[in-house]
């Protein structure tokens, strides 16, 4: 654990104290520190305290705790920073920069800046190209 193809996890190394960060939750299963190169101030990551690479990787009976700490980081950036909102994501292995996984909770105001998803959207050929996808993916999750 802590390690991920020979290389050493940067967040495994904050959660065992061995590199700095700026905790904002330390519970006995997870870590919420804010991100380094914030989107915004007060862009936080969340983290599972046991490496785990990414989201099918979470034992699913943490899935509902987990979420919880990151449902209350994104009331904390409206209660506490004063946001309008807040813009919560994950990338599994794709744009992961670390592979363990981790929630981004970034505070969002009206004309901030930031456009909705970070790349350029796509459209379906047609009705019957999306019901298509849509059957696939229920037979896959049916299964």
């Amino acid at each position: 654990m802590g390690e991920s193809a020979g290389k050493a996890c940067v967040f495994c190394e904050i959660v065992k104290g061995e590199r700095a960060a700026h905790v904002v939750l330390d519970t006995a299963d997870v870590m919420a520190f804010l991100d380094m190169r914030p989107l915004f101030k007060g862009h936080t990551l969340l983290v599972p305290r046991a490496h785990v690479e990414t989201l099918m990787d979470l034992p699913e009976e943490f899935l509902g705790p987990f979420f919880g700490h990151a449902q209350r980081l994104a009331g904390a950036m409206e209660s506490v920073l004063g946001a309008a909102g807040s813009f919560v994501a994950m990338n599994n292995r794709v744009s992961q920069s670390v592979p363990h996984l981790h929630v981004h909770v970034v505070p969002r105001n009206r004309k901030d800046g930031l456009r909705g998803f970070f790349w350029p959207r796509q459209k379906y050929e047609s009705e019957a190209e999306a019901a298509g996808y849509a059957a696939r993916l229920a037979e896959g999750l049916s299964g």
